[in-house]
């Protein structure tokens, strides 16, 4: 073969690589994707019947007209996002069926002007996810069945890696060019310990090693939506303080995401360490009012920064998330917090506190009062 052929051989290899491998989005491409969208104002949403992401997406307990009624609630205050968690399980569970609901719940959420931030793996809570009837509530305890995806079996048997990359490439492929979805989160938390459930030996490792394949599972299927993984813990300004999942999280997300439950002080520090990185910014978790985090507060810095606001929360329900942290404590069995954690509104689908609905409509210039 001659050399020039060999070149162009090579050349046309290394460009097949390249096509079967894409690259994170270029920060160009990042800004010019977030200046195309309005400000992102949402919450992260599990209907009120639902304990967890099985329970909301199951065939069984599948509730599109509750979805319905409680999405429009969040239009009316002016939210146009929202962040959902899916679960690999119900994938393997029932492909086809889990696709169709996922898509007559964005249908649902088109509606109603929303976007939504689909979430794919979670290191939060409950080791040990199960299929079919979820327990119920326990009293006066935060969150107390949410569930992680994968669950620590799968999370530490190498074996299992073709069905998490299976479900990664079937859901996001099926969804790649939907302009109905924002932006895909492909790790809750993964650095969560989720110790409240006692010790779960070598997930850091697993997740550090499984966190790089789910991007590049996700980035094969070619998504029109951006990436990203939100970083919580730790120093963001200074890449050698940095865990080694904050690293990964920092280095494969095309939109830089982030949590903070702080007072306001905090919130504006973590966007400023935070900005130096050149790509749009969402906080995917913040609001958690007796922790210092609240709509008055974290919202106008928000908007001031042009940064994208996720409130943990919507409708208090089964998750109860409206109980404290501590609630895995001291269980709030007797009574009632004093004030509430997350949510916006309350079971009868009135506002928890009418002036932070009124906040946000004034704020987005969205919504009907």
């Amino acid at each position: 073969m001659k050399l020039g052929a060999r070149i162009l051989c090579l050349l046309l290899a290394s460009s097949g690589a390249i096509a079967q491998h894409p690259a994170r989005w270029s920060a160009e491409k990042a800004n010019a994707w977030y200046a195309q969208q309005p400000w992102l104002v949402g919450a992260n949403y599990v209907p009120s019947d639902a304990i967890n992401q099985l329970e909301m997406f199951q065939a069984a307990t599948w509730n599109p007209q509750l979805n319905d009624k409680e999405l429009g609630m969040a239009q009316g205050i002016g939210m146009n996002t929202m962040r959902v968690f899916l679960q690999d399980q119900l994938w393997q569970q029932d492909p086809e069926g889990f696709k169709q609901r996922l898509d007559a719940f964005l249908t649902i959420a088109s509606k109603h002007g929303i976007k939504p931030i689909l979430v794919l793996f979670d290191s939060c809570w409950d080791p040990n996810p199960k299929l079919g009837p979820q327990h119920p509530p326990i009293p006066g305890v935060h969150n107390s069945g949410w569930v992680q995806s994968p669950g620590m079996a799968e999370l530490t048997d190498s074996a299992a890696e073709p069905k998490l990359e299976a479900y990664v490439k079937g859901v996001v492929g099926a969804f790649a060019n939907d302009p109905r979805i924002l932006a895909w989160d492909v790790w809750n938390e993964p650095d969560n310990g989720a110790d409240q459930y006692g010790p779960q030996p070598h997930k850091t490792e697993r997740v550090d090693h499984l966190l790089p394949l789910a991007f590049a599972w996700a980035r094969e299927e070619h998504p029109t939506q951006p990436l990203t993984s939100g970083v919580w813990i730790g120093d963001w300004s200074h890449p050698d303080r940095e865990s080694a999942t904050t690293k990964i999280q920092l280095a494969e997300s095309d939109v830089i995401s982030f949590h903070n439950y702080g007072w306001p002080e905090e919130f504006e520090a973590r966007i400023k360490e935070l900005q130096p990185l050149g790509r749009p910014i969402i906080c995917t978790e913040y609001m958690a009012r007796g922790a210092g985090s609240t709509f008055d507060n974290s919202l106008p810095i928000a908007k001031q920064y042009h940064v994208a606001a996720i409130n943990w929360g919507l409708v208090a329900g089964k998750t109860q998330t409206y109980y404290p942290w501590d609630s895995w404590q001291h269980p709030y069995v007797l009574s009632q917090p004093t004030v509430w954690f997350h949510e916006v509104f309350r079971q009868d689908d009135t506002p928890y506190r009418q002036h932070e609905v009124d906040l946000i409509r004034q704020l987005t210039g969205r919504g009907t009062p």
